[in-house]
């Protein structure tokens, strides 16, 4: 016992859904869940004012707020994760046909530039293609969640508040990032046939990006150290139980196709926690972080959580 119960701000996923509704035992672990929608906006709250005991938090969020002081640990629970080829958009007037032709333009990122597909799009394009990112101007739609970050040089903020839709369709930006929801047919993706294009990512480098994970205030891991290993076991137990409905065939949702797709055509686990798990992937967002300026330097890994974590083998 802590004495009270822990407040928790996480969203409502497959992996979440029993830990949330309380059907997974979570032993002394006392916890209330704050229902916040969407689950970004506890995300900003948290790193801004420590809102929570417990939240969800965006990896690159994360990152940056902890090079900054962030007094919160985050736990090896990835949550949401996801291959990021889909997430670039142009149009046929920019006359751009590949990542590469990107350079010495002008970039629409969908809400603010340390947002966490923006860093895996930027990273898989300079990786992946060559891309010299320091050559393209980056215009985000929103300012960041971390208040205390400065932004480098070849980042332009006079696209706030405008749609990454708009700024594509009147040529103000030859390509996006994000979610661009637009229904035009002058915009379409930059990299053909993703979906396939991420299998092969994987293929080819053991990444699986890291989308979220699980943080927990400093104070309250600082009195009760054992709050992190037990909440690691809360959530594994409730990723088991999801794992099971997967395998019964009772889960339904397009991410649950989509998590069925990866532990059948990748022959993964859709959602391995632990750090060993996850090295690679976790080595290659801290470096395309701090290759971005959105950390001072690479932030050593195992620095970054405070159990190591293991899930439990099925």
């Amino acid at each position: 016992m802590t004495g009270q119960p822990l407040t928790i701000a996480i969203g409502t996923y497959g992996v979440t859904v029993a830990l949330k509704s309380g059907t997974v035992d979570t032993g002394r672990l006392q916890l209330e869940p704050i229902e916040i929608l969407p689950v970004t906006k506890a995300m900003r709250r948290m790193v801004r004012g420590l809102e929570f005991d417990i939240c969800e938090m965006a990896i690159t969020t994360y990152l940056c707020a902890k090079d900054r002081g962030l007094a919160a640990t985050a736990i090896p629970v990835f949550v949401t994760r996801n291959f990021h080829h889909w997430a670039a958009f142009t149009t046929a007037r920019s006359g751009i046909k590949s990542p590469k032709d990107v350079e010495g333009h002008r970039v629409a990122v969908n809400r603010g530039y340390t947002v966490t597909t923006g860093v895996w799009v930027r990273g898989i394009w300079q990786t992946e293609y060559g891309v010299d990112l320091d050559r393209i101007t980056w215009v985000p739609t929103d300012d960041e969640h971390v208040a205390e970050y400065e932004y480098p040089p070849n980042v332009d903020l006079s696209g706030r508040g405008k749609s990454t839709e708009d700024l594509l369709l009147s040529g103000d930006c030859a390509a996006a990032i994000g979610d661009v929801k637009s229904v035009s047919p002058d915009i379409y993706p930059l990299i053909p046939e993703a979906r396939q294009a991420g299998f092969d990512y994987y293929r080819r480098t053991g990444i699986y990006p890291i989308n979220h994970t699980i943080v927990i205030r400093d104070a309250v891991l600082d009195e009760h150290p054992w709050v992190a290993p037990a909440l690691f076991a809360a959530f594994d137990a409730s990723k088991q139980e999801y794992y099971a409905n997967l395998r019964t065939g009772s889960a339904h949702a397009p991410a649950d196709v989509a998590a069925r797709e990866i532990k059948d055509v990748l022959a993964i686990e859709p959602f391995a926690f632990g750090i060993e798990s996850n090295r690679q992937a976790l080595q290659a967002v801290t470096t395309f972080a701090a290759e971005q300026k959105i950390t001072s330097r690479v932030l050593p890994v195992d620095e970054l959580f405070a159990v190591a974590g293991r899930s439990v083998k099925r």
